[in-house]
């Protein structure tokens, strides 16, 4: 009890005696340490029973394809599709290519020539992005279930069926995403990235034990025509519109779910200026998403009382992060610069024995801490996407993956910033 008493003492003095930068770093820790925990207590509970999902039976579904310029892995995604454990009869797919310079358009031709339920619409013009030609096949669709995917992933053969019982069993469902994996990852980035998609997807699950998934990803989704017709489809002028629709959807009193159990494997960009400019869309299409949608704020179910939160907190945390590393890096490079100048000028001592010596702070350990159960969640994560976590190269890997890939993420967000304001961004 004493030495209790004595560690919160000096951890009240600690606070107490801190100027607003460092107090506002302490802040940033706290709530880095909140999120993690959050999904860690929300893990332990239901770990039996993330991988489960509701027993579905074959509707028929129309698959929408948009497509641009994917001559390069169109045909295996569509063989993906065609391959799917699901009756034949009951899919239709229809690729709305937006006038692609390639070969895409021929190549889907020479598939509907030989299956009945594969259809091609080109749309009139290039709209630049994916919203406009997903809405124009929804609108083509028969069927009262839409499944999207893009053009460069492939669906795993069940996962349509594991997916749609999600729709079946709850009238409140409107949309129902799935695990993105990467699709064999050949390059470092790619590697990083395949560690980083397990790790978003363990984590979506998490969120969808509290009704609070927030996105369903492009790669392969399913929804309720009815109610996308409702809301108003995809919007066209937003960079993620695989985000902004299902927060559309749940500002209409609908919930979205997450299949872990069901996969679809992503193509990923190879190299760092490709990868770098996705990130960056992906920042600009959330920011976009956060100002529509920020006067519902503590409104309408859990989209303002945790998504909107935890989302700005997601989107902007790693920011404050490096603001407020820069400056104390900055200050202390100033400080030292300085005190040594002065002290040559006045030849005085540089350094004393006394200041060889380590006093910890409470921010080293918050942020040891920080770091710590970050490394836990990663390599948790991992552990139950059944990814390698200590093979051969790959614990290099997970490190660099820890402590430069994400370190990266605040760059990328001040560069969608920027391109935001000055309106200077596409697709």
């Amino acid at each position: 009890m004493i030495i209790s008493a004595c560690i919160q003492e000096r951890l009240f003095r600690s606070i107490v005696n801190m100027n607003f930068i460092e107090f506002i770093f302490f802040a940033y820790m706290f709530i880095g340490l909140y999120m993690l925990n959050l999904l860690l207590f929300l893990y332990i509970p239901n770990r039996h029973r993330i991988f489960e999902y509701p027993n579905g039976k074959p509707e028929p579904v129309s698959i929408i394809m948009p497509c641009y310029n994917e001559g390069k892995h169109i045909a295996e995604a569509l063989d993906a599709l065609l391959a799917m454990r699901y009756p034949r009869e009951m899919l239709e797919i229809i690729v709305v290519d937006d006038r692609s310079t390639d070969d895409s358009a021929a190549i889907v031709r020479a598939y509907a020539r030989t299956h009945l339920n594969v259809h091609l619409i080109v749309n009139t013009r290039n709209s630049g992005g994916a919203a406009e030609p997903t809405n124009i096949g929804i609108k083509a669709a028969k069927h009262a279930y839409i499944a999207v995917a893009d053009a460069d992933s492939t669906p795993e053969p069940d996962a349509l069926l594991k997916m749609i019982g999600f729709l079946q069993h709850d009238s409140r469902t409107a949309a129902v995403t799935c695990t993105v994996m990467s699709k064999e990852p050949y390059t470092f980035i790619q590697k990083l990235q395949a560690i980083e998609y397990a790790i978003i997807a363990w984590s979506r699950k998490l969120l969808d034990l509290v009704d609070a998934v927030y996105v369903t990803p492009g790669p392969f989704a399913l929804y309720r025509k009815k109610q996308l017709l409702e809301v108003g489809l995809f919007d066209m002028k937003n960079m993620t519109q695989d985000i902004e629709i299902v927060w559309r959807l749940l500002s209409h009193g609908y919930v979205a779910r997450m299949c872990l159990a069901a996969r679809v494997h992503s193509a990923t960009p190879s190299r760092f200026k490709s990868w770098f400019r996705q990130r960056v869309r992906w920042n600009i299409g959330g920011t976009q998403t956060l100002i529509k949608y920020r006067s519902m704020v503590f409104k309408k179910g859990m989209l303002g009382a945790f998504i909107i939160p935890f989302f700005s907190l997601s989107l902007f945390l790693g920011l404050i992060g490096l603001c407020v590393f820069l400056y104390l890096l900055v200050r202390r490079f100033l400080i030292t610069y300085l005190s040594t100048k002065y002290s040559l000028y006045g030849h005085a001592t540089l350094l004393q024995l006394q200041d060889l010596t380590f006093s910890p702070s409470i921010l080293n350990f918050f942020g040891v801490t920080l770091f710590l159960a970050g490394s836990i969640f990663t390599l948790v994560g991992l552990g139950i996407m059944n990814q390698p976590r200590f093979t051969k190269g790959n614990i290099f890997n997970i490190l660099f993956y820890m402590l430069v890939y994400l370190s990266v993420y605040p760059v990328i967000m001040i560069t969608g910033l920027t391109r935001l304001i000055r309106g200077t961004y596409s697709w």
